[in-house]
């Protein structure tokens, strides 16, 4: 089991406060993972394992725990019998209906402290908006970093084999699980995680019983990772690829993708009227590697698979990340995070125009601005603006 040490401080963070930790993100980025090593971390903190209770609800004996009053029924028979802190870890908690009535109870009613994982983003809205509101702290888990790859790998930062070590990376993705494998079965662990979040997070819990419009979305999306696009323009290609649907199907769907941390939706950003645009997003991809498996393997889009990783190398490191426009031109990235802003532009190869750079310089603000490219550039500096390679860029937070 491989430490985690950024999510594992940032639940040590928040131990014994009042607020509920709730990991979320996709299924098999290592949540379950985290909730381990935070058990190790309390019985090392000297935590009686009497007053750790750890519940995985995808676990076989806990599989007829479905309902509210199973959920309680649980508790009280695993409650210590002394005045201690208990420690709860719920593991998968949207599994069981009605589980925040039960989780705003415990709060309540004893000295605890709370860690729930789960694989859906709408545990944080409806309910437990209402019972929780300001109560909850919400850590999201990537898959593995371009650091914690190597990491896992044992590779030295500093080797030749580093650019290496980048291709795999690129062409497998981050999932743990994956990046252990040996590459031969690499291809069907991510066609098992990819089953796995379509037919059981999206399909099966939302009643889908045709899963092909499902999957016709999902490699739309994902052979386009990072272009604009809008419902209506997505229905039309299925539409004319012989696909029933409507825009009404493709809207639900998209969101079932977003619930379900598949897919990412960032809206465009006006700089000139300060005011989010109302057309087109782009989506991304949860990880690189599921984008090549639903693609087919093929090669290509080297400037999308990119802006790919780019984009979640920046949730990971706790930005807020919309898309620029100004005027006619594009910014592929603004990067917020408390009273720090940063402009990024993404280039598989540096133009042998100046495109990249214009469209930074229309920006007169004193923020921060960079382009982030695929390929190893000599220059570092145009026109004031740095040019940092993929791979140092990820390996210098």
């Amino acid at each position: 089991m491989f430490q985690r040490p950024y999510y594992l401080n940032r639940l040590i963070k928040f131990k014994d406060s009042d607020f509920i930790k709730i990991i979320t993100g996709v299924r098999r980025s290592g949540k379950s993972v985290l909730l381990k090593l935070y058990v190790d971390y309390l019985k090392n903190e000297n935590i009686s394992e009497e007053n750790i209770i750890y519940i995985n609800f995808e676990e076989f004996e806990y599989q007829t725990i479905k309902l509210e009053e199973d959920f309680r029924k649980l508790i009280l028979e695993k409650n210590p019998r002394n005045k201690n802190k208990i420690y709860y870890l719920f593991d998968e908690i949207q599994l069981v209906e009605g589980w925040q009535k039960v989780v705003n109870s415990l709060r309540v009613s004893y000295d605890c402290d709370i860690v729930i994982t789960g694989s859906n983003a709408k545990m944080l809205s409806g309910e437990l908006a209402t019972l929780l509101s300001g109560r909850y702290v919400e850590i999201p888990v990537y898959p593995l970093s371009f650091q914690e790859f190597l990491t896992v790998k044992k590779a030295d930062n500093d080797s030749r084999m580093v650019d290496r070590y980048y291709s795999e990376y690129e062409k497998y993705g981050g999932f743990p699980g994956v990046v252990l494998a040996q590459e031969e079965i690499k291809d069907t662990i991510l066609s098992g995680i990819f089953d796995s979040i379509v037919l059981n997070d999206i399909a099966y819990r939302s009643g889908i019983r045709d899963t092909f419009v499902l999957k016709d979305i999902i490699s739309y999306l994902a052979d386009n990772v990072g272009q604009l696009v809008n419902p209506s323009t997505i229905a039309n290609v299925l539409k004319n690829e012989k696909v029933n649907t409507s825009n009404h199907t493709v809207n639900r769907y998209l969101d079932l993708l977003e619930n379900a941390y598949l897919f990412y939706r960032i809206r465009q950003y006006d700089l000139r009227g300060k005011a989010y645009l109302k057309t087109n997003a782009k989506y991304f991809i949860a990880d690189n590697g599921l984008r090549r498996h639903t693609v087919g393997k093929k090669d290509g889009n080297f400037g999308n698979r990119l802006e790919n990783i780019v984009f979640l190398e920046l949730l990971r490191r706790g930005y807020t990340v919309d898309i620029g426009r100004i005027d006619t031109k594009e910014i592929d990235f603004i990067a917020r995070k408390v009273d720090e802003q940063i402009y990024i532009q993404v280039t598989y190869e540096m133009p042998k125009d100046s495109r990249e750079i214009d469209n930074l310089l229309l920006i007169k603000d004193n923020y921060k601005k960079i382009i982030v490219t695929g390929r190893y550039f000599e220059e570092k500096n145009i026109r004031g603006i740095p040019i940092v390679y993929i791979v140092d860029w990820l390996l210098n937070e």
